[in-house]
């Protein structure tokens, strides 16, 4: 595993010796949460595709204070780095991925007001793969102050190829989460998890850095 792997997974697992216990807190049966973050490509997808954005949604049941699972939408978004597009002949390009994941999540300090937990499951993701030129559209706008249309012009893009894939994959990570209130659930989140997605010919692998709310 890279160093680029290594470093926010230990920084984010380091907070499992910061929780300090606190007064009982009641747990929810049921786990919401959203998020979002940049996306560090690692190992095979470096050199590939530049650093990106992401966001997640999910929610699940939890077991005990200390036990849960959660399904989860998730989207990455990374440009795709210079050498690829000169290599494609291409002046842009894209790479997204989706996912839909079922993962058991382990808290280590629940009842306290600093929490440390891990993370991780697997399931379905699209991978889609973009090459786009940039181009200049026209529509045509509308001024209320003086009731007359008129053309306006628009940045777009003209996709030249576009390439999917889907496939199961693996996610493993860790997170720190901080408590809003002493008597409440809700819950300010960080935490990055390492994907590995099962793309032919060359595995995808990516390391998202979260920061959300849960609750």
């Amino acid at each position: 595993m890279s160093r680029s792997v290594l470093f926010p997974l230990a920084c984010l697992t380091a907070g499992i010796f910061l929780g300090s216990p606190s007064q009982a807190q009641s747990t929810n049966r049921f786990n919401f949460h959203v998020g979002g973050g940049f996306t560090q490509p690692v190992q095979k997808a470096e050199g590939r595709v530049d650093l990106g954005w992401n966001a997640m949604v999910g929610g699940g049941v939890n077991f005990s204070p200390h036990t849960g699972i959660m399904a989860e939408f998730g989207f990455q978004n990374m440009d795709l780095t210079q050498r690829v597009l000169r290599a494609a002949g291409a002046p842009a390009g894209t790479t997204r991925v989706y996912s839909a994941t079922l993962n058991p999540i382990i808290r280590f300090n629940p009842r306290g007001r600093f929490d440390s937990y891990a993370v991780g499951g697997g399931g379905f993701y699209r991978r889609t793969l973009e090459f786009t030129e940039p181009t200049i559209d026209v529509v045509t706008g509308f001024d209320p102050f003086y009731g007359v249309f008129f053309p306006v012009n628009v940045p777009s893009n003209i996709v030249l190829g576009s390439f999917s894939q889907n496939k199961g994959g693996l996610n493993i990570g860790a997170g720190v989460s901080f408590r809003v209130r002493g008597d409440s659930n809700a819950k300010f989140f960080a935490e990055a998890r390492y994907h590995y997605i099962y793309t032919t010919p060359v595995r995808t692998t990516l390391l998202p850095v979260t920061f959300g709310f849960r609750w």
